[in-house]
């Protein structure tokens, strides 16, 4: 079954609105709790960051400037990645 970086987000959100230690463990290891979740092996060349919004903060993510590596594009193609790279 093939998640898109989309449902793998609504999936981590809901379950950390729900669940205070899953909270803190995606804030502490975002890519071994991706890893663990959903039964992915998250390359070395993607990091994952997890922000945890306040009322007084707006987060905005950017795409990248340089070209993304083939190792990246597959990764991003199989859901491992919606922000950075």
């Amino acid at each position: 079954m093939h998640t898109s970086a989309e449902e793998m987000r609504d999936v981590l959100t809901q379950k950390a609105i729900q669940d205070a230690g899953f909270r803190a463990e995606l804030l502490a290891d975002p890519k071994g709790v991706v890893s663990r979740e959903f039964g992915v092996e998250v390359p070395d060349s993607i990091d994952i960051k997890v922000h945890e919004s306040d009322i007084n903060t707006f987060h905005l993510a950017l795409p990248p400037r340089e070209q993304l590596t083939e190792e990246q594009l597959q990764a991003i193609s199989a859901g491992l990645s919606c922000c950075s790279c």
